[in-house]
């Protein structure tokens, strides 16, 4: 049984972090490592994403994200069938591999919130991701701080020290510094960002509400999401004719676009498993100004790989003070202030 167990990957409690970041303690080892972790997935996913959107013109954005939610299902299944995850913290060993019987039809109602807010945060950040800049994009996403402070207060009654809201401050102040004179602006792009903002904000704290009331660990989180999004998002896309236009596509074939499809799907289960990860064990603002490290990355290959946004003094200069902020968040939760 030990070594059975051992063979698990590691996983979240929701219940045993409960209450931990409303007390401002400081950052656990293994939290710092679902952080990085999640930063170094969400470059990668990015990257990904604006290949297939841009360099080869794909058009349905909302079919990515179909096959996602179904490789991560897939993923899903076939690890907990090979016994190397498990969906609770206390789940019998005996527990049937039928995908209708994973969870249970009273836990996938109590999780029923938490998966349609997921759904409509990857639909409008898929968007947004395709309606501006990398650059830019990063720049304006970094405002979610704000968003998540306010709907962590309202809905789990999340507080956060002078020190940890004066960094905020400064990563928000860099982002209006930074777009303040952005040559490429538009308003429809923009737009989509601050409503991606909203959405990810209600997301990421209703991981931390419903994730500490279902008794489900990460993955059994992630599978309640594309067991309720899945068919949801499937028939969304039949409706629009996406998957029958999608057989037009110049490049469906090419080897090219498929690698990057793949890469993509492997790279949005994974960082959806470091999302809850990080949200689990640290808290959904520091899930957001990882967000905000990580973008230092994805500007510089964004601008590398994609182009789209002229050299600005401006721009610079409130990427950096974002940076700045983001640091300073860091630093204070590692020393518990």
């Amino acid at each position: 049984m030990d070594s059975e167990t051992n063979k698990k990957l590691p996983v979240t409690d929701p219940l045993k972090s409960e209450g931990k970041e409303k007390n401002g303690s400081a950052m656990t080892k293994q939290g710092a490592y679902a952080a990085i972790s999640y930063m170094a997935s969400a470059v990668l996913l990015v990257m990904f994403n604006k290949a297939a959107l841009s360099s080869y013109s794909f058009p349905y954005a909302n079919v990515i994200t179909l096959f996602q939610m179904l490789c991560s299902c897939l993923f899903l299944y076939v690890l907990k069938f090979w016994k190397i995850i498990s969906f609770t913290t206390s789940e019998p060993q005996n527990m049937s591999n039928n995908p209708a019987r994973l969870v249970s039809f009273k836990t996938l109602l109590h999780s029923l919130p938490l998966a349609l807010s997921y759904l409509l945060y990857m639909l409008i950040t898929m968007e947004s991701v395709r309606a501006i800049n990398v650059p830019m994009y990063t720049t304006l996403r970094r405002t979610t701080v704000a968003f998540t402070m306010i709907v962590e207060y309202l809905l789990t009654g999340q507080k956060h020290s002078l020190r940890v809201v004066g960094s905020v401050g400064i990563i928000i102040l860099g982002a209006f510094v930074a777009g303040a004179r952005d040559l490429s602006f538009d308003a429809y792009g923009y737009a989509v960002v601050f409503v991606a903002n909203i959405c990810t904000a209600v997301y990421l704290a209703s991981i931390a509400r419903i994730g500490k009331s279902s008794g489900l660990n990460s993955f059994g989180l992630m599978w309640c999401n594309g067991i309720i999004c899945g068919p949801i998002l499937l028939f969304w896309t039949s409706f629009r004719g996406d998957l029958e236009a999608m057989r037009n596509f110049p490049f469906l074939f090419s080897p090219g676009f498929q690698v990057v499809m793949l890469l993509s799907c492997i790279m949005a289960f994974l960082i959806n498993y470091f999302v809850f990860m990080n949200t689990t064990l640290n808290s959904a603002l520091t899930q957001t100004i990882c967000g905000n490290l990580k973008d230092l990355f994805t500007i510089g290959f964004g601008w590398i790989l994609f182009g789209g946004l002229p050299f600005d003094l401006m721009n610079v200069v409130g990427q950096s003070l974002g940076f700045f902020g983001s640091c300073l968040y860091a630093y204070y939760k590692l020393k518990g202030q």
